[in-house]
């Protein structure tokens, strides 16, 4: 019989995160998030198995994150986390390991020291889980107001990888399904069993936002963080006269015109620069080799589509937008009356402070293609801050 498997859970789908990915396979250091956490159990002398459980969604995604290591084969997880684990615990019985360690995908940092500790608290309790004592002033809200100051001693955060006698934890799963529970500790601790505390660690934190994947990166960049610049140019042309007129869209503004501009999606030319201009910085090629014009779903699509994937690759390594600068460069229309609602706009769809968004108009004096009014072109500029390395 193994003496000890670890099963990670990376089933869930991290809406809260608000990226185009799960936050378990967004590119930490260089890799994914999951990688990090596989590398180290896989690594670890005392964890004879590891079994992961994924969302049936996410099965190329893992395969990628996985290449390479001896691991079981994944298996798909359910609608809640305790049914995941669950699952997952099913698919070791097989082996029944003697211990087993569950751990969440989104907390990369798990040490070796750290399953050395709960591994070795498992000869003393049925259940051990790592944690640290709460330090900040806890207050209690209601209808955003402070109704108590709740007592801190004596309180607890939890953490993962949460350790388990296997039988014990398959059997409380079983006797108390259907009660969804915050973690599997508390399951244990419903089925009457003692659970352990060990030391955890601050470093071993949970990826929930984009605040903690910065903190993350800097991390393993050892806080070293660098500035990076990117230009975007594009050019759309004009459509012939329309009775009546017409909107074009301009930085994500139906703006009044008499043309309209031709394009693939909505042929935004201030945005399209703009997502180029990012996508530099990034190193991450440019605007049609993420969203090629040859693809029909981006037929008349709107371009903060494009701008919004750009921000979130941002955030995925855990950088952050300093501020971005676009010129409109035509005859017509004048930008000038919808210029603050182009900042505003923009500012939107990157949850950017205004103040980091300039947007400018100018023309060619007559000259060349925009003075002939044959089209509109826009330059834009993009600096970000991102982990070094």
């Amino acid at each position: 019989m193994p003496d000890a498997a670890a099963l990670v859970v990376a089933a869930g789908r991290g809406q809260r995160f608000g990226a185009e990915l799960p936050k378990q396979f967004l590119t930490l250091a260089g890799k994914p998030v999951l990688r990090h956490v596989l590398e180290a159990f896989a690594a670890h002398p005392g964890i004879a198995a590891v079994q992961t459980v994924i969302h049936p969604d996410d099965r190329a995604l893992y395969v990628a994150a996985a290449a390479g290591l001896d691991l079981r084969p994944p298996t798909d997880g359910g609608a809640t986390r305790q049914d995941s684990v669950r699952l997952g615990l099913a698919a070791l019985a097989d082996l029944a390991p003697r211990r087993v360690l569950i751990h969440d995908a989104a907390r990369p940092f798990v040490s070796g020291d750290l399953i050395d500790r709960v591994l070795a608290g498992l000869d003393r309790y049925p259940g051990v889980i790592p944690a640290v004592p709460v330090a900040d002033t806890l207050k209690r809200v209601e209808d955003g107001a402070i109704s108590d100051t709740v007592d801190r001693s004596g309180l607890w955060r939890a953490q993962t990888p949460q350790g388990f006698r296997y039988a014990d934890l398959v059997a409380a799963h079983a006797d108390l399904a259907g009660r969804e529970l915050t973690d599997d500790a508390a399951l244990l601790e419903a089925a009457g069993l003692m659970v352990g505390i060990v030391e955890g660690t601050e470093r071993n934190f949970k990826i929930t936002s984009k605040d903690d994947m910065e903190r993350a990166q800097g991390l393993l960049a050892g806080g070293r963080r660098e500035t990076r610049c990117g230009t975007g140019f594009d050019v759309h042309r004009f459509g012939p006269p329309l009775a009546g007129g017409l909107t074009i869209q301009l930085c994500g503004v139906a703006v009044p015109h008499d043309r309209a501009l031709l394009g693939h999606s909505d042929a935004d030319v201030g945005l399209h620069a703009l997502t180029d201009a990012i996508l530099g910085a990034l190193g991450q090629g440019d605007i049609g080799s993420h969203f090629p014009p040859s693809d029909p779903q981006w037929k008349g699509a709107d371009s903060a589509v494009f701008l919004r994937a750009a921000g979130e690759l941002t955030a995925a390594r855990g950088g952050r937008i300093v501020h971005l600068d676009v010129t409109l460069i035509c005859e017509a229309p004048k930008v000038g009356p919808w210029r603050a609602a182009m900042v505003a706009r923009i500012a939107e769809i990157l949850d950017l402070d205004p103040g980091r968004v300039s947007v400018k108009a100018t023309t060619t004096e007559s000259l060349g293609f925009t003075g002939r009014r044959e089209g509109i072109a826009a330059q834009a500029a993009a600096s970000l801050d991102l982990p070094s390395g």
